[in-house]
């Protein structure tokens, strides 16, 4: 190979590294916005969780006494009864 052709094959070779590395860069940066967006959306879920599962204690009075497959039964019944109320109506 003469000299200007292998200058040539130096400066592609450089020139792929360099994209190589903006790709790892990117794939970088893609895998720790997927986890801060995963990461936001587990905290959301907390949140909301915490609130709701607060909302239906007030409702309910002496939650502690209660115990949670009574609370699962009771919001069938309630959800339920909607249900057969849209039903009637229909």
């Amino acid at each position: 190979m003469t000299e200007k052709m292998t200058e040539k094959m130096t400066k592609l070779d450089e020139q792929i590294a360099k994209v190589n590395e903006k790709i790892k860069q990117l794939q970088k940066q893609k895998k720790t916005l997927l986890a801060k967006d995963s990461e936001e959306k587990r905290k959301k879920r907390v949140s909301r969780l915490i609130e709701r599962g607060a909302i239906l204690e007030s409702a309910i009075g002496n939650a502690e006494s209660i115990s949670n497959e009574q609370i699962q039964a009771f919001l069938s019944i309630i959800f339920l009864c909607k249900v057969l109320k849209f039903i009637k109506n229909y």
